[in-house]
C-alpha cells in the first residue's frame, strides 16, 4: 500500500513533465531509506510494535519525513521500515538520510532494537 503511494507520486511527477516542455523546472527527487530491523528484546507482537512505534514517531518529529512499516510479517523481532522525503536538491536527501539513519540506530539501540540493515535509493 505504501510502495503504490510513492509511485503515485513519480507517475503524476512524469505527467506534469510531459506536458510541460517549456518549463525550466527542476526535477524533484525521492530518497528512499529501507531499514531492517532486528528486535531481541521483543518477546511478543506488542513489545514489537512498541519499539516500531517509537521509532516512526521520533523519526517523523525530528526529520519531517514519512515513515512507514513495509512488511508487517508475524514475526516478533524482525521489522522492515521505509522512510521517504522529497527535495529538489540530492545533497540535501543524501545528508538528510545518513541523519536518519544514525538518529534510527540510537533509538532502535535505546529501544532493545538493531539496525540489521539499511540501503537508501534515489528515484
Amino acid at each position: 500500500m505504501v510502495v503504490r503511494h510513492w509511485s503515485s507520486i513519480l507517475i503524476r511527477r512524469h505527467k506534469v513533465l510531459a506536458n510541460d516542455h517549456k518549463s525550466t523546472t527542476r526535477l524533484a527527487m525521492i530518497a528512499f531509506l529501507t531499514l531492517e530491523l532486528r528486535i531481541e528484546a521483543a518477546q511478543s507482537l506488542k513489545d514489537k510494535r512498541q519499539v516500531v512505534r517509537s521509532l516512526k514517531d521520533r523519526l517523523r518529529a525530528h526529520f519531517n519525513v514519512a515513515v512507514a512499516e513495509l512488511d508487517a510479517s508475524g514475526l516478533w523481532n524482525r521489522a522492515t521500515l521505509g522512510v521517504v522525503s522529497i527535495s529538489d536538491s540530492r545533497d540535501y536527501l543524501d545528508g538528510l538520510m545518513k541523519n536518519v539513519e544514525r538518529q534510527a540506530t540510537r533509538i532502535a539501540n535505546n529501544g532493545g532494537a538493531d539496525i540489521a540493515d539499511s540501503f537508501v535509493e534515489y528515484l
